[in-house]
């Protein structure tokens, strides 16, 4: 598992040196500074562990109350959930006041954005600590609040909810609404190739937990994108979506 995520790591940094975006060298040191481990333990000496498992509150519980058994009392433990509470995420330990949001945004290595979620417990030590780590990393961190959706997936999952009930409202093809969106609104990204790209079954579940968590049926995933989630059809990672992937 390791192995695998240091290629594809190394395959995205040779990317960015084949665009002119990296040098050669710059390269080299980035891949040396990577430590890889399959084993909780290893993260006992971090100033900050970021979680970035399943969608799944059950799971995310855990893993912090397991967590804070091994890290140091002053580590920042982060979230990069999109659509659940980090509030909820924080009771998992006896210190809530070190838990944050950092939610990058996919693909994380090109999006610019980081939202730094102050959950309701949150000292704002470790909020502006997240802020700080964000812009050495590069991104635009912003700060925000814990509340369903943050920012971005509160106003974005609604319009693209939308967007795909228009290709059944308008019998459209995705082909032609990606177009209508890219040269029309001026997006970088259509929103089927969008979804394909995040994830079929990613967007459900955050659709799924918005509209639990609000009660607007915009909010509520589209049927036909269910229907494709439960047949498989997830996107980019399963070869097919809206588009088919080689």
């Amino acid at each position: 598992l390791g192995e695998k995520a240091r290629e594809r790591i190394s395959h995205f940094l040779q990317r960015k040196v084949d665009k002119g975006t990296m040098g050669v060298d710059e390269r080299a040191a980035a891949l040396d500074r990577l430590s890889l481990t399959t084993s909780l333990s290893d993260f006992g000496t971090c100033d900050l562990v970021v979680e970035a498992i399943v969608e799944d509150l059950d799971a995310k519980l855990a893993l912090f109350s397991e967590l804070e058994t091994i890290v140091r009392p002053d580590a920042i433990l982060a979230t990069n959930t999109s659509a659940l509470s980090v509030t909820e995420i924080a009771a998992a330990v006896s210190t809530p006041a070190r838990v944050v949001g950092m939610h990058f945004f996919n693909p994380a290595p090109l999006m610019p954005l980081v939202e730094i979620v102050q959950a309701e417990l949150s000292s704002q030590t470790a909020v502006e600590a997240a802020y700080a780590v964000g812009e050495r990393l590069g991104k635009r961190p912003i700060r925000c609040h814990d509340t369903p959706g943050f920012v971005v997936n509160r106003i974005l999952i609604p319009l693209l909810n939308d967007c795909l009930r228009v290709l059944d409202e308008a019998r459209i093809s995705p082909e032609d609404l990606d177009t209508a969106m890219t040269a029309g609104a001026g997006w970088p990204m259509g929103p089927c190739a969008l979804v394909d790209l995040v994830g079929i079954d990613v967007h459900v579940h955050a659709s799924e937990a918005l509209y639990e968590k609000l009660r607007e049926p915009r909010m509520a995933p589209p049927p036909r994108i269910v229907a494709m989630k439960n047949a498989g059809l997830l996107g980019r990672k399963s070869g097919r979506g809206f588009y088919a992937y080689e």
